[in-house]
């Protein structure tokens, strides 16, 4: 059985090009390396913040909307399982979209996939807040799910654009941690505005963001894609014919990419950590809130807090945690570049944070009556917070370095797979814990975790083994 000590010490080298190694220091910049110096520091981090900004706007559509799940049951005389199927609708729709928004940024730019995307998002939240019946309030959270899609994904990939793989994961993991901020205030603000005014507020609330997301793009985002890149694509899609100015393209093509093993697999182990999180977030209302008596939608909303503030903190770190690996596997082949030394980050958050947060807000749950209950329950969503983070930020950038040129849809791939996965999850949740209890529930979901760390290992074990079974064109280290 393969062991964290074997994979630590996995020595193969992948991807090394002998040529850049040879490569003197007075060596001209490639034209690769000119990609990345077209933007300042400052500019950078002017596009990150704003990018971040928009990436914000799908967790607080979705997180302001868990907690004031009863009362727009009660509102629109429904049950918490049925307006929970929104929820579910969402998901599915968020994953789609961010297939469709991604695969159209790697042609078409990803400052017009913004300013396309963004309208979506502010009609749907209009159309959410003006709901009266099940029905419609399920179709306008599809269209704003669908608007809010290209967030992360886009995101993600004009990150790619812009730094270099040993910078990768540090900005990638600031993105990630601001978009985070998102699941800590949201549930917060959507559960105060339930209690103290109504659930359609923080709907109006997410329309003004939205605009106020799409302004700064019209004025003041750049196009990140190298426009030699996407002309390359607009060619490849229109069969040559340079005349053509517009061109439809298949989102789901980008589902092709999970033919490679090394994508595969490190999805589905991210997909294990994930379903962790939405296992203890979204019963809230209906186990921690049950348990301790606590009905005030706001109250409900401060735990959503705890695991927000640890995805804050996670995903930084993570991004910090994963450059680092990267650049102590360099050095340690001296020069060489073995991509899945950054999978190494993931190892403590896969074999303790994740399942062992989870496995004990069950047991205090169902077992720990009181505030000693409640305090533990605090602790167990931070923690699951910041690990989850660790098992999904080094990933999303590990996406962008073996596929660099497809970094957007290689991540919107991953994403889907996760989104459908927890979408199908999401809809069994509350009907399981009313089956075999929180604890039990909680326990299966942990042993689930542990089967991604097993993944996780075997992927930076067998990595380069696991990459010559399919070639999806891999970027090679002069590329990076």
């Amino acid at each position: 059985m393969l062991t964290e000590e074997d994979a630590l010490h996995e020595e193969t080298p992948l991807l090394a090009q002998a040529n850049a190694l040879e490569a003197g220091p007075h060596t001209s910049p490639s034209k690769h390396e000119d990609q990345y110096n077209r933007f300042s520091r400052s500019q950078k981090r002017f596009i990150v913040a704003l990018l971040s900004w928009v990436g914000l706007l799908p967790f607080l559509a979705s997180g302001s909307f868990v907690p004031s799940v009863p009362e727009i049951a009660r509102e629109l005389h429904s049950t918490g399982p049925v307006i929970n199927l929104a929820i579910t609708l969402s998901i599915i729709c968020a994953a789609i979209g961010s297939l469709m928004w991604a695969t159209y940024s790697g042609t078409y730019g990803r400052r017009s996939v913004y300013l396309c995307s963004l309208p979506c998002l502010c009609i749907g939240s209009i159309g959410v807040a003006m709901s009266r019946s099940v029905p419609t309030l399920m179709f306008w959270r599809v269209v704003q799910a669908f608007g809010a899609s290209s967030g992360l994904s886009v995101g993600a990939g004009a990150i790619g654009d812009m730094y270099r793989l040993e910078e990768r994961g540090t900005a990638m993991g600031i993105f990630f941690g601001a978009c985070f901020v998102g699941p800590a205030i949201a549930p917060v603000a959507g559960g105060i505005a339930t209690h103290y005014a109504s659930w359609r507020a923080a709907q109006w609330a997410l329309f003004f963001m939205g605009v106020g997301a799409y302004i700064p793009i019209v004025l003041w985002l750049p196009e990140t894609l190298d426009p030699e890149v996407a002309r390359k694509k607009f060619l490849e899609a229109a069969g040559g014919d340079e005349e053509r100015t517009f061109v439809w393209l298949n989102p789901f093509k980008s589902l092709a990419l999970l033919r490679s093993p090394n994508i595969l697999i490190t999805t589905i182990a991210g997909t294990t950590a994930l379903l962790t999180d939405y296992a203890l977030l979204i019963p809230l209302s209906y186990t921690i809130g049950k348990a301790y008596n606590i009905t005030n939608e706001a109250i409900i909303g401060m735990f959503f807090l705890a695991s927000g503030l640890g995805n804050i903190i996670g995903a930084p770190l993570a991004g910090h945690l994963a450059d680092r690996a990267v650049i102590k596997g360099r050095e340690r082949r001296g020069g060489q570049w073995y991509p899945e030394d950054r999978l190494r980050a993931t190892l403590s958050g896969a074999l303790f944070l994740v399942p062992l947060s989870t496995l004990f807000s069950g047991l205090a749950t169902q077992f720990v009556p009181g505030m000693a209950g409640i305090v533990i329950n605090v602790i167990c969503l931070f923690v699951n917070g910041v690990a989850v983070d660790i098992m999904l930020t080094p990933p999303s950038s590990y996406y962008v370095d073996i596929l660099h040129s497809r970094s957007a849809e290689v991540w919107a791939a991953s994403s889907a797979v996760r989104q459908f996965a927890v979408a199908l999850s999401t809809a069994g949740i509350l009907p399981l814990i009313n089956t075999i209890g929180v604890a039990a529930t909680d326990t299966l979901f942990a042993m689930i975790a542990w089967g991604g760390f097993a993944l996780i290992v075997l992927t930076i074990r067998y990595g380069d083994r696991m990459r010559a079974w399919v070639d999806v064109g891999y970027t090679t280290t002069a590329e990076n």
